[in-house]
């Protein structure tokens, strides 16, 4: 997860002309939605674990298909 550095974001907000009280609410109300951001490492490994899971379920359906049509071979006529 990307760190957030709240003391270099508040002397910027200070340089950009806001108050000390204004700055201190604005990284109070921005901090806590910042915990449920998700980086791109988090999106690369949920792409991860949900390929791995389509693959094996693809890989039952296969499987099963194969399973039935070989059953259905050897069923008497």
């Amino acid at each position: 997860m990307a760190v957030f550095d709240a003391h270099k974001a508040f002397e910027v907000l200070i340089a950009a002309g806001f108050t000390e009280r204004q700055a201190k609410a604005l990284l109070e109300v921005g901090s806590e939605g910042y915990g449920a951001l998700a980086t791109k490492s988090d999106l690369r490994e949920l792409e991860l674990r949900l390929k791995h899971e389509l693959t094996l379920r693809m890989g039952g359906l296969v499987a099963a298909g194969v399973a039935i049509i070989a059953m259905l071979e050897l069923l008497p006529r």
